[in-house]
């Protein structure tokens, strides 16, 4: 059996956890802000029209959230050298799916975050309505006592 990398366990998932955030930060941005909308746009196109299954699927790789944050994680394993329990191959490949499943757990979180957001923003739009509203027939009614 190998040794385990260096650092205690706590350490290996310290830089997990931190690793994960701009694994989630670029996977987030490339595949749905608006920053990358146009080369987005025609990926997806290129997904589409491409003869080739591997043209397809590469081109794909820049729409999906999911898929995209296996290369990214790939790429910051390697700039880092970051292994997790193993300290030999092995250890990369258990980092390099730890790295994308809490990347994603992230994403998930954000988009959540997204959601109540925007729920809590149509709610106060809302309310802010029916105020205008009620101070539209107070407005009414007191122009109607002086007539």
């Amino acid at each position: 059996m190998s040794s385990p990398p260096p650092g205690s366990i706590s350490e290996q998932i310290f830089w997990l956890f931190v690793l994960a955030i701009p694994v989630a930060t670029i996977a987030r941005t490339v595949t749905s802000e608006e920053v990358f909308r146009e080369p987005r746009e025609w990926c997806l196109h290129q997904s589409r029209a491409c003869g080739s299954i591997f043209l397809r699927k590469f081109f794909y790789l820049f729409t999906c959230e999911y898929c995209f944050s296996h290369w990214v994680a790939l790429f910051f394993l390697v700039l880092t050298g970051f292994k997790l329990l193993i300290d030999d191959w092995r250890g990369y490949v258990v980092s390099w799916f730890a790295v994308v499943f809490v990347a994603n757990i992230y994403l998930s979180l954000f988009a959540r975050l997204r959601v109540d957001i925007t729920s809590e923003k149509k709610t106060i739009e809302a309310k802010e309505k029916q105020i205008e509203k009620i101070d539209v027939e107070i407005d009414q009614s007191k122009t109607a006592k002086t007539q």
